[in-house]
């Protein structure tokens, strides 16, 4: 893990006066990524393993309990690979607006730094996650190929515009997760807990289609339900979602918290470095 003082020798400690600001928000984050990076990855020993059996416990644990039901199809889709794309899904959200949320107190002491900036932070953990994500991803999909499962997704296109609105989703969460945390340290107990049937009510383990109206309407409202669904959706040709499937709901929602989060960053930026 760097220290700050690698982390100033990283940036770049001379010829900042002649740098865009451009070149000094690049410097930056590619200081920050290298750091958050290695403390991801060799932070303990195993880290970097851990973060790939996770995701793939998760889902042996689905797979084992749908088999030992004999459930063998989801609303069309294998459910080997429905559990797969659900979870991976699912990660993209949780992990990255994690992440996000814990960026400023885990970097503290790099504030001091007037390059540094809380947003910097924030953004290049996001898109570390989607990076680690992005890698464990593939190596499920080879397994799953090596097993005979057709890994290739219908609509490319549609899954990757999914994913996105799942991640973006997840970041403008994180914002204002973090703000709120670093302003009334007490909510994140509240925030967690309402965070905990996240998994449940986000259709991972139950299908959506499985739930009566109108509950199942009610659950269509969490945005994170829509890009899990809508992933499934674009992954495979045989699945049929659930009616009132929108990737622009999911968009708005994701857009909605973005800049909510950025305009209660602009309006504590003083007290996030300070406090």
């Amino acid at each position: 893990m760097a220290t700050p003082r690698e982390m100033y020798q990283l940036i770049g400690n001379s010829g900042l006066l002649n740098r865009s600001p451009w070149q000094v928000m690049w410097s930056v984050w590619t200081a920050l990524f290298l750091r958050e990076a290695l403390t991801r990855l060799f932070s303990s020993r195993g880290a970097w393993a851990w973060l790939l059996l996770e995701p793939i416990f998760h889902i042996a644990y689905l797979v084992i309990i749908f088999t030992m039901i004999r459930v063998h199809s989801v609303s069309g889709f294998d459910t080997g690979l429905w559990i797969v794309v659900g979870l991976l899904a699912f990660f993209t959200f949780e992990r990255t607006s994690g992440q996000t949320a814990n960026a400023i107190n885990a970097n503290k002491s790099l504030f001091s730094y007037r390059q540094v900036q809380p947003i910097d932070t924030m953004f290049v953990r996001a898109f570390l996650e989607l990076l680690l994500l992005a890698l464990v991803a593939i190596v499920i999909f080879f397994v799953a190929a090596m097993l005979g499962y057709e890994v290739l997704p219908n609509e490319p296109f549609g899954f990757f515009i999914a994913i996105f609105g799942l991640w973006l989703l997840a970041i403008g969460w994180g914002l204002v997760r973090a703000v709120l945390h670093d302003l009334v340290p007490e909510i994140e107990i509240v925030l967690n807990f309402f965070m905990k049937p996240m998994y449940i009510i986000s259709g991972v383990m139950v299908p959506l289609a499985s739930i009566p109206l109108p509950y199942r309407d009610w659950l269509l409202l969490n945005p994170v339900a829509q890009g899990i669904e809508a992933a499934r959706a674009s992954f495979s040709a045989n699945y049929h979602p659930v009616s009132g499937l929108s990737v622009s709901y999911l968009f708005a929602f994701g857009l909605l918290l973005f800049f909510v989060g950025l305009l209660l960053m602009r309006r504590f930026a003083v007290r996030l470095v300070t406090a």
